[in-house]
Formats: structure tokens, sequence, C-alpha cells
């Protein structure tokens, strides 16, 4: 990563887990980077990976997304949803890279916007734009589940969450 990235924190689950936190993340920085290396345990499927803010559950997000694969595109927007940002989905044959990007995440007084960048098992690239609509807040914990409850968070996951030092 160049200089400019400072790890706050990794970590790779040693079992299935229901979700990942990170928690009390200092502002420090300008902007966060997420990067996932997820996969999902007992389902074929993809599922969703959501990402949730300062364990916001109200109907405060909303997303764009467009994903393509060498023959087929694709589209989706979604308001109003309780559930958090998608920003990729997994399935358990094989890891998917989700990289996010969560702008000005400190700052008090205006909306929190995350770019993501992903790739699943079915060849499909996805970039989403997601928005937290909430009263405006600083970020403080990033929480990161798979949309089905039936399915958790498989042992091998990693993620790590970098700083992005004042320019």
């Amino acid at each position: 990563m160049p200089a400019t990235y400072e790890p706050i924190a990794t970590t790779t689950t040693t079992s299935a887990s229901t979700s990942i936190e990170f928690a009390s993340i200092s502002g420090n920085y300008t902007d966060l980077v997420l990067v996932l290396n997820i996969k999902a345990v007992s389902t074929t499927t993809n599922q969703w990976v959501n990402l949730r803010l300062n364990g916001d559950a109200a109907s405060n997000y909303s997303q764009t997304t467009m994903s393509a694969s060498g023959s087929a595109r694709s589209s989706f927007r979604y308001s109003s949803r309780s559930d958090g940002i998608f920003i990729g989905d997994t399935n358990s044959n094989d890891y998917a890279l989700i990289i996010c990007n969560i702008q000005n995440y400190s700052n008090t007084t205006t909306h929190k916007t995350v770019l993501s960048r992903s790739t699943d098992a079915s060849d499909f690239l996805k970039t989403i734009v997601g928005l937290w609509r909430k009263t405006p807040e600083a970020i403080t914990t990033i929480n990161l589940q798979i949309e089905s409850s039936a399915n958790n968070i498989a042992s091998g996951t990693t993620a790590t969450l970098y700083g992005i030092k004042a320019a």
C-alpha cells in the first residue's frame, strides 16, 4: 500500500462467524479503505455482503450497483435499506475480493459515501456507490455481515481496515 495508507486493524476468522466488526475507529484520517477476502459458509448461491455503520439498523442506506461479466451486464438501485450497504457478494466455492473506500468518514456535517469494487465466483465485476443518510456523525464502527441469516462468514476470511493520512 502507498505510504499514505496506514493499517488500522486486520482480522482473520478462525471459525465461522456471523459478522466482522471494526470498533473504536479514531478520527485521525481523512478516509478509510476496507479490503476483504471473504467467503460464505454452506451456500453455493451468491450471498450479499452488507456493510453497516455505527450499528445503524434504520432505513438510512441507499445504493446504486453496476455489474458486468464477459457476456452480461446489469444495474440496480435500492433506497431506504435497513441492513446496510451491499458491497459485494460471495458463496462457499470461492473467496470474493471486495475493496471499499469510505470518504470523509470522520466529518460530522456530511452524509457518508462508500465506493466499492468487487469480484465474485461467477466472474462478475461489481461497482457500487452507497450512501449513509443518517444525521451526519463520524463513523466509529464498521460491521460486515452476510445478508442471509442462515449463512455465516467462513473461516479464513480476512478483513483489513486502512486509514488514509491527510495529504
